[in-house]
């Protein structure tokens, strides 16, 4: 066994046993451990929580590498998801915790006074939280793919084997103490390798400082020598993009709202005590989300500085056993031979070149003669140590820390779907006389379920996009279904429930069909409505969800006097009892 492959087991056995070892111990033994991790806590553990569970492989494998190789037009990636959270924390989070509430839908239920309602909440949750988790899943290949030297979607079932195991046995208890364990893999994983590539580019140890510094020995900025390669392989400048600005905006606001609308980070803040806990678990997990978005831009262009470096006119050496070999030879004459690393990817079908020409060199640059055919940028992280030489225990890390990402957002998608199915389909809709002991049961089964579906979905991502573009479908559905339901609920006591269903319907309906249509039926770009890509369609369709509730609203009966009420006490910390408002009989119609 080679060293990198000795670090890399041994950081993914140790964290993973650390994983099962901390679900075990955390086992939930109730509903209310199973969902909400028993109300009691700390703001602190839960801010370290909300950002593993925010933090999804999107974030840790796929933004810097569209960042990377799409240079200023993958920074919505960066401003939505930053800016989504803010809004999250500043806006909703702490009103929802004074409502009280397990889940969304249960929420959307009783606030809208309605079954209905409730079961369409449910829908939309379960669609945002498939397609998101859909994204988690390729992930999951992708890195374990990577580390075991195995097809994708071998990789993706054993990280289904993994998952199940903490998140269907936890519950939200041990999917809590898992995450603040997942957290501090994952950002280690992140800072180190960015720490040691800017030092060995920029001379700087500060991958935010060496984002802007002056490349060693030159006396020329990272970004301005990143600008001048680019531009000579004829791509697009790295600080300029192709993106129109209203779909730059457009992609921006879907992340961003959409964020606010997300089921499975908004559960987060019913685990803590109070909705003032609430506030002091957002500020934290702000804090603890910062520390890798800062780094992303770094990790992103350095990974593109040096992958041309390393990639760009090498000599192409096709057999693996006399790799070794091969690339002595190669370097004796002064050449440079493809890196391994290089191999090790293409082995599993992530990477592939074609020789065109016939000359045995490989090029990377735009137009007929690029030879690179195939490059999947979500591999781009966990490669970026081997590009750059660091050494293999650094490289272990960083799969370890991508397994760590994509696992923890997917427990907290798995605890949406169990919690959406057994809570508020079976106990809350159509089976109320279940005990608690039926529900975690039941809520057990439907983790179990979802496991395997989420693994078939991410299977099938291909034709989908990037791991952060089928999230950001996720992110379009979430801010044009559930955003307007949510904060027409809490700021506008006048929204009643035909109001809600009119809103969630068509706002998932048109996001959903916009998405198919220019994703599976017609592909060209130049067909889109107003130019706007489907990753950023739920941004416009959002405000037609929003204009629908309203109008809705004001042309039917308004809600009844004691749900405006209740509106009212949401908004004033303190009024509400800490676990909400009792359970209703079956609502009405």
């Amino acid at each position: 066994m080679g060293g990198e492959e000795f670090w890399t087991y041994f950081w993914v056995i140790l964290t993973f046993g650390t994983y099962i070892g901390i679900a075990l111990w955390a086992r939930a033994g109730s509903t209310d451990d199973f969902y909400v991790a028993g109300h009691d806590v700390h703001p602190t553990v839960n801010g370290m929580a909300t950002a593993a569970d925010w933090m999804s492989a999107a974030s840790f494998l796929s933004m810097a590498g569209l960042i990377a190789f799409m240079g200023y037009g993958g920074s919505v990636y960066l401003m939505g998801w930053t800016g989504g959270y803010v809004l999250l924390a500043l806006l909703l989070a702490p009103f929802l915790r004074e409502f009280g509430k397990f889940t969304v839908p249960d929420f959307v239920g009783d606030r809208y006074y309605s079954t209905t309602a409730r079961l369409i909440a449910v829908v939309c949750a379960l669609f945002v939280s498939f397609t998101y988790i859909a994204g988690q899943m390729k992930g999951v290949g992708v890195a374990f793919s990577g580390f075991l030297g195995v097809e994708f979607n071998t990789g993706i079932m054993v990280g289904m084997a993994i998952v199940f195991v903490y998140a269907v046995l936890g519950g939200m208890k041990g999917v809590t103490y898992t995450q603040v364990a997942q957290y501090v893999v994952l950002i280690f994983a992140y800072t180190v390798p960015a720490i040691f590539i800017s030092l060995i580019v920029t001379g700087n140890p500060v991958p935010q400082l060496g984002f802007i510094s002056n490349v060693k020995g030159e006396d020329i900025s990272m970004l301005e020598k990143l600008n001048t390669v680019v531009t000579d392989l004829g791509f697009l400048e790295y600080t300029q993009t192709d993106k129109s600005m209203f779909d730059v905006f457009a992609i921006t606001g879907a992340l961003m709202f959409g964020t606010a609308g997300l089921p499975h980070v908004i559960i987060r803040f019913f685990t803590v005590s109070s909705a003032g806990a609430a506030r002091v678990s957002a500020g934290w997990a702000l804090v603890f989300i910062a520390l890798l978005y800062t780094t992303a831009p770094a990790v992103a262009s350095l990974a593109r500085l040096n992958f041309i470096d390393t990639v760009n006119e090498s000599t192409y050496i096709a057999s693996d056993a006399d790799y070794d070999t091969e690339a002595a030879a190669i370097v004796a004459e002064g050449g440079k031979p493809i890196p391994k690393w290089f191999k090790d990817w293409e082995k599993i079908g992530l990477l592939e070149v074609t020789d065109k020409n016939g000359d045995g060199v490989v090029q990377y640059r735009a137009g007929a003669d690029n030879e690179v055919t195939k490059l999947d940028r979500d591999i781009i992280v966990t490669a970026n140590p081997s590009i750059a030489g660091l050494p293999a225990w650094v490289i272990g890390l960083v799969v370890a820390g991508g397994l760590a990402a994509a696992l923890s957002t997917a427990a907290g998608l798995l605890m949406v779907i169990s919690s959406s199915v057994s809570h508020d389909l079976c106990r809350r809709t159509f089976f109320k006389g279940m005990t608690d002991q039926q529900e975690l049961l039941t809520a057990r089964g439907a983790a179990a379920g979802a496991v395997i579906l989420a693994g078939i979905m991410g299977m099938n991502t291909a034709k989908l996009g990037f791991v952060a573009q089928v999230v950001a479908f996720a992110f379009g559905l979430a801010a044009a279904s559930l955003f307007p339901v949510i904060v027409l609920g809490i700021f506008w006591k006048r929204m009643n429930r035909e109001g809600a269903i009119a809103s969630m319907l068509t706002g998932l309906i048109t996001t959903f069909w916009y998405i198919y249509h220019f994703k599976f039926v017609d592909t060209d770009s130049s067909h889109w409505w107003l130019g706007v890509s489907p990753e950023g369609i739920g941004f416009v369709f959002m405000f037609l969800s929003l204009a629908v509730g309203v109008v809705v609203a004001l042309v039917t009966a308004p809600p009844p006097q004691d749900i405006q009420d209740l509106v009212e006490d949401i908004r004033v910390p303190g009024t509400r009892t800490p676990h909400g408002i009792a359970d209703a009989e079956m609502l009405p119609e």
